[in-house]
This record gives C-alpha cells, sequence and structure tokens, in this order.
C-alpha cells in the first residue's frame, strides 16, 4: 500500500507543479479561445491542462517502475508500456484538438486507434465473466472490439461530464478511488497478480486528478481540454479492463469449486460493459441523455448543446459549486455502493443506506434556494455567503441569484457583453470528444 500511496503522491505532486507553466504555454500558444454562448466561465480561460497530467501519469509509471515490489509489474506484465502508448497517442489528438479543431471522426478514429494501440499490447478482456455461466472465453476479434468499444464509451462519458470548473476531475478521482479500493482488495485479499496493474493504474489517475484539481476548481485557472478528458477517460477504462477480462474469478475462490457462484457474488462490478459504467453511471446518463436529446431532435448526436444534467443544475438555480458538489455527492453515492455491495450483497443495510442517502440527493436537488447559514461561532471558518451577517449578504449573491448569473451567459452575449464565436471556432470544455464545437442557439431562447 505504501508504494502505490508513495506513486500517488509523486503523480499528484508532478501535476500540480506542471499546470503552472502550462498554463503560461497555453496562453502564449494562444489555446485561450474567446467564450461562446453555451459556456457557463465570464472570461476566456486557457485550456491544455491535459499536457500536465500526462507527464504526471509519466513521472507516476517511472517512480512505480523502480519501487522494489511494483517493479515486479512491469517485469511480469506488458500493460503498463500498453497504457502508456495508448495514452500518448490519445493525448497527443487532444493537444492537437485543443490547439486547432479536429474533424470528428478523425477523433473518433484516433480514439479507436489508441484502443487498437493496447489491445496490440496486450491489455484486452480476454474472457467475460457472466452471472450463471462462468467465463465465457472470448476470440481475438470479440476481444478487440469490446476493448475498443468500452474505450470509445468511457471517453466520451468522462468528456461529455467536462462541462463545470472541477467536475471531470472529480468525478473521475472519486471513481479511481472506489475502483483503486476494488482493484487492491482482489491483489492483496485473494493474492492475485493479475489484478496488480490496474490497482496502479487507479493510482495513478487519482494523482493525476488530485494534482490538477487545485488549479481547475471555481474560479478555475485553466481547463483540462480535450487532452486531460480523454486521457483520465482512457487511464480509467484501462483500469477496468485490466482487471476485469483477464482476472479469473475461480481464482477468488469465493466458493470452492464453483466458479459461476464466484462469478455471481462478484458481478455488481464484475462484468466489463457494467463496471465503468457503474463507477461512472453519472457521466454515462448524461452521455446517453445527450445522445437521445440530440437524435430526437434531428441533430447529430455530436452536437454541442445546453441541456447537460450540469447545465439544468445551474438553470433551476443551484450556483456553480453547488452544483459541483451535487455531481460529486451521486458520483461517489453510486460508486461506493457498487464498491460495497460486491463486498457483502446479502447485507440489507447496504441498501438501506443508498436508499436514505439518494433521498437526501433528490431532496438537495429540489432545495436551489436553500442556503445554509453557520452558526456564530463558526462564522469565521466559511465563506461570507454561509455567514448571518447582512453585510456578507449584501456582498455575496444568494445561491438562487449565482446560479441565475451563470445561465444569462446567452442572453449577454446576444446583448453584446460577449463576443459571439463563429461556428466551427473550437471552445474551452464541455463539448463532445468526438464532435466540433460549433456555436449553438441558447435552448432557452428557441422554445
Amino acid at each position: 500500500m505504501r508504494e502505490y500511496l508513495l506513486t500517488l503522491c509523486i503523480t499528484a505532486a508532478v501535476t500540480y507543479l506542471l499546470t503552472g507553466p502550462v498554463r503560461k504555454f497555453a496562453i502564449v500558444a494562444g489555446a485561450m479561445p474567446e467564450i461562446r454562448a453555451r459556456d457557463v466561465h465570464r472570461e476566456p480561460t486557457p485550456r491544455l491542462g491535459g499536457i500536465a497530467m500526462f507527464f504526471g501519469m509519466c513521472a507516476g509509471l517511472l517512480v512505480a517502475d523502480h519501487l522494489t515490489n511494483l517493479s515486479t509489474l512491469f517485469e511480469n506484465s506488458n500493460e503498463p508500456r500498453a497504457l502508456l502508448s495508448g495514452a500518448a497517442l490519445i493525448w497527443l489528438i487532444g493537444v492537437l484538438d485543443d490547439k486547432f479543431e479536429i474533424d470528428a471522426l478523425i477523433k473518433l478514429g484516433g480514439q479507436m486507434i489508441a484502443a487498437g494501440v493496447m489491445v496490440m499490447q496486450g491489455l484486452t478482456i480476454l474472457w467475460l465473466p457472466i452471472p450463471g455461466v462462468g467465463s465465457v472465453a472470448l476470440t481475438q476479434w470479440q476481444g478487440t472490439l469490446l476493448t475498443v468499444a468500452l474505450v470509445v464509451i468511457t471517453i466520451n462519458a468522462v468528456n461529455f461530464v467536462d462541462g463545470l470548473d472541477g467536475l471531470a476531475a472529480g468525478m473521475v478521482c472519486i471513481a479511481a478511488a472506489a475502483f483503486f479500493l476494488y482493484a487492491y482488495r482482489i491483489w492483496y485479499s485473494y493474492g492475485i497478480e493479475a489484478a496488480a496493474p490496474a490497482t496502479l493504474f487507479a493510482a495513478i489517475l487519482m494523482g493525476m486528478c488530485l494534482g490538477f484539481l487545485p488549479h481547475n476548481m471555481h474560479p478555475a485557472r485553466i481547463f483540462m481540454g480535450d487532452s486531460g478528458s480523454m486521457l483520465i477517460g482512457l487511464v480509467l477504462a484501462a483500469g477496468a479492463i485490466s482487471v476485469t477480462g483477464q482476472v479469473d474469478p475461480d481464482a477468488l475462490k469465493l466458493f470452492a469449486g464453483s466458479e459461476k457462484e464466484a462469478v455471481h457474488q462478484t458481478v455488481p462490478v464484475y462484468i466489463p460493459l457494467l463496471l465503468p459504467l457503474t463507477i461512472i453511471a453519472v457521466p454515462a446518463a448524461d452521455l446517453i441523455l445527450a445522445i437521445v436529446r440530440r437524435t430526437w431532435r434531428g441533430q447529430s448526436p455530436f452536437a454541442a448543446d445546453r441541456g447537460h444534467l450540469h447545465h439544468r443544475l445551474l438553470e433551476i438555480g443551484h450556483s456553480h459549486s453547488r452544483a459541483v458538489l451535487i455531481m460529486y455527492f451521486w458520483s461517489a453515492l453510486i460508486a461506493f455502493g457498487a464498491l460495497t455491495y460486491s463486498v457483502n450483497s446479502a447485507s440489507m443495510w447496504i441498501v438501506l443506506s443508498v436508499v436514505i442517502l439518494s433521498t437526501i440527493g433528490l431532496v438537495l436537488l429540489l432545495l436551489p434556494r436553500f442556503t445554509p447559514r453557520a452558526p456564530r461561532w463558526a462564522e469565521a471558518f466559511v465563506p461570507p455567503r454561509y455567514r448571518r451577517g447582512r453585510t456578507a449578504d449584501a456582498e455575496v449573491p444568494t445561491a438562487a441569484e449565482a446560479g441565475a448569473q451563470a445561465v444569462e451567459g446567452p442572453q449577454e452575449a446576444a446583448s453584446g457583453d460577449r463576443t459571439p464565436v463563429a461556428a466551427g471556432v473550437s471552445g474551452v470544455n464541455g463539448a463532445s470528444a468526438v464532435g466540433p464545437r460549433a456555436r449553438l442557439v441558447d435552448r432557452s431562447r428557441s422554445r
């Protein structure tokens, strides 16, 4: 555990220290586009934060290669090299897209090629554990197609949710933490060495997100851009593929002599198609809803709009920070709920806890105008908006007012406060990983 934590800290430190110079480089390079009508930030913000995240990942892999216990992982498995190859390719495509807008088909092809590079080096799904049946061996073409599909879906799910400051990095960090605990349990408790690469990938992914978050929290000083969102999506998918498609469920020995029951016991987080969708269920739901919404209107599934979940939270009156925290809450509830259920699926208290927390989450969603006030003795330790004094109330807008200001962006652009961007000009974040960032008409004004 200590070596994993050291790798996590090194990755976070390198990412954090490099983000500042990368921000200056992005400004000089001109990777700071003008604000579009659909954006929620107030001033042009540089991106290319994925550069710092990529080098943080490289530093983590380099350190792990020189540690006593983790070094054997690089000797016995080719998966870390496969991850580095695929990540370098998808990162390069993201950097080019952050600076020069790339055609949608080229980006989609690049994502498939990056997944194919990992498959060629051994990071692929070899068998599929199915409840009641056992492990079903896949042919080479079946494993390749399933791996590529899983990588592309995860990349775009993460990229679709990248629309508010700190949202994508925080949600992926929560998912990576849940995934790390699951993979470490398989590796340490059951002594299965095949789960070690996935554990390392999760630790590095947490470090990348934690190192970038201080620069990306609201108000963000830099965005990760496609170079960052596609990168962390690929790393998350690589960990899921590693632990799911190459670890034999029968090796867990949860039930002696019964592979079918072992598969059934671990089904909540073990089926490859459900594992990444479980730990990033909120981004996946946003992806599905966006595709359905756009195709229903006769638009391209990758056409940008203001109908994402985080946009709707702002529209109903939540502030920027509260919308992000609500998305964090739901991500943690689903990811750690599935993790807990995988450890002990027979306990009713787990289901009751999830139901109670879900109820609390629904109440928070329906109370956008509620602003909690700290007690008098704690006012010195909380932001001004949570204090009871009239001065603080007069200076700081309420959550509802902040949310209303956030969704007034398109109206301001129409009145001349913002400079509109011509169609086809690259934006900052929140767009599809395989679609152009063309400016669209405000959804609220077209009703």
